[in-house]
């Protein structure tokens, strides 16, 4: 329970999946697809889900719509029954004082936690102390528990050791990480170093990896395509099934180079091939062309069929 008395749901270890947002072909936020496929991405097994990660357009959404998109993924999902499934939403920011806003609109929608990425528009003119103090004010603020999203690929290189995440990692209100950096030595001195502290795999190409190295589980966002997959891969290592594991970790990673590559345009384009929503980003991103949705098709056919066997 929250200072205000609302529940929070824990985190467990396990598969969780950041969520693409869903847009009208005016490029009004379609909440009612977002409630539609959080309710699928509920029932297919997996812990928990994302909303406003890299894959969910938050950089293409006001803080109106953030707000909008976190309530309607936690509405979705309680009416799905599923009222333990933590939502956890993106809040990462340029200025420490809009990051704490966010994180307060996504602990009134109904978040149980927030990622938050590293400002990194002024990388240059930052100390790490300052960096340091950033989280630490966020985490200060938060009326929510906060998680470290380290991705340098859209933080203009910035990427944060095992030593900052280890050090930030005493603030009490700041218990785990996402590690889309794929760097798995640092993910193991992480989990090595506190392990009670959920540190996440960044992609489900590396989901016996991160297992292997003492970590919480995955955030990747494949599985918005192929859920039960992700899961099922999980489950097997668990089980002390590794050489199936790793057949259907071959099976997850092959997938999840076409989510890589082709980013979240990838994927939703596959979200309107295989499931018949979803596929419009907002400008400047367009649908792929023909052709080019044809070959993001077939890229995840192999995936798609692993996933559909699941199914039945």
């Amino acid at each position: 329970m929250t200072a205000t008395g609302t529940k929070r749901n824990p985190l467990p270890h396990g598969v969780y999946v950041p969520t693409v947002a869903f847009f009208k072909p005016d490029e009004e936020v379609d909440l009612e697809t977002v409630e539609r496929h959080a309710a699928y991405l509920a029932r297919s097994g997996v812990t928990g889900l994302v909303t406003q990660g890299s894959n969910g357009e938050a950089v293409h959404l006001d803080r109106e719509e953030r707000k909008s998109i976190t309530a309607a993924t936690r509405r979705a999902v309680d009416a799905a029954g599923y009222p333990n499934m933590p939502v956890i939403a993106g809040c990462g920011a340029a200025s420490t004082r809009e990051t704490i806003q966010l994180c307060n609109d996504s602990g009134a929608a109904g978040a149980d936690a927030v990622l938050i990425l590293p400002p990194s528009y002024y990388k240059a003119l930052m100390s790490t102390e300052s960096l340091h103090a950033h989280f630490r004010a966020v985490a200060d603020a938060s009326p929510v528990p906060v998680l470290i999203y380290n991705f340098p690929a859209v933080q203009s290189g910035l990427d944060l050791s095992s030593d900052d995440i280890l050090v930030l990692a005493e603030h009490p209100n700041i218990i785990g990480c996402k590690l889309t950096c794929g760097n798995t030595g640092k993910l193991a001195r992480i989990a090595a170093g506190k392990p009670e502290f959920l540190t996440f795999g960044g992609s489900a190409d590396f989901t016996l990896q991160t297992l292997v190295a003492g970590g919480a589980g995955i955030i990747g966002g494949v599985a918005n395509m192929i859920p039960r997959s992700c899961v099922r891969v999980m489950e097997l290592y668990r089980a002390g099934k590794v050489a199936e594991a790793q057949r259907l970790q071959g099976i997850v990673a092959r997938a999840d180079w076409a989510a890589i590559h082709g980013g979240f345009i990838a994927v939703k384009s596959g979200l309107q091939t295989y499931r018949g929503y979803g596929g419009l980003p907002r400008r400047p991103c367009v649908v792929p062309s023909v052709k080019e949705a044809a070959a993001i098709q077939e890229e995840f056919r192999e995936g798609m069929e692993l996933e559909k066997s699941l199914e039945a």
